[in-house]
């Protein structure tokens, strides 16, 4: 529906244009803005103070335009070497050309946490003291320890965990590594039609 009435829109703006442009073309001076009542009161008093007003407006002024034809900028600064040297010697380059060292989690901490705010190594901290030992570090207690919202701390512990690493025994790999082979060599069909 609306393709339709966009088009039967367009069609209307269009129809006729060459005659209305050619109508607007042909009227000797566009209408001028409206004006302010404000501006109006404007221009009334400065006809007041100087009937001549649109007469100075209009005509153009002959002692502006010299006065304007006679300013000329001259520069009479000298550019001495020597000083520009002697800047150079100050501000010369830094002497430690060695890299900064990276920041532990890829970024600078904050030397000072606003209230109800955490850092990111304090909320890795709360959380793997969580995950360690529930029954000590609550939700609550974390909260207080923290000056944070319960309910917000009650979030992160839900959604947020760190990893746990896991290095299984090496003898008992061992031993699954051999069963599984055992288990293949087993259930393999060739060596069951062989030995029948």
């Amino acid at each position: 529906m609306g393709q339709v009435a966009s088009f039967v829109v367009r069609k209307i703006n269009r129809f006729n244009v060459e005659s209305r442009a050619h109508r607007v073309l042909e009227r000797d001076k566009p209408t001028p803005a409206p004006k302010y009542e404000s501006n109006l009161r404007d221009m009334e008093r400065t006809m007041e103070l100087d009937p001549t007003f649109l007469e100075k407006l209009n005509k153009k002024d002959l002692e502006l335009d010299q006065r304007l034809k006679n300013v000329y900028v001259t520069s009479k600064d000298s550019y001495d070497i020597n000083k520009s040297k002697a800047e150079k010697d100050i501000q010369s380059l830094p002497t430690d050309r060695s890299t900064p060292e990276d920041f532990q989690y890829g970024y600078q901490e904050p030397k000072k946490v606003t209230v109800g705010r955490c850092t990111l190594k304090q909320a890795l901290e709360f959380i793997t003291n969580h995950q360690s030992d529930p029954e000590k570090w609550t939700a609550q207690k974390i909260a207080d320890d923290y000056k944070m919202k319960p309910k917000l701390i009650e979030h992160i512990l839900h959604h947020f965990k760190t990893y746990n690493i896991y290095v299984p025994d090496q003898n008992s790999k061992e031993t699954i590594l051999t069963q599984a082979k055992r288990k293949l060599l087993t259930d393999n069909p060739k060596n069951q039609s062989s030995s029948t």
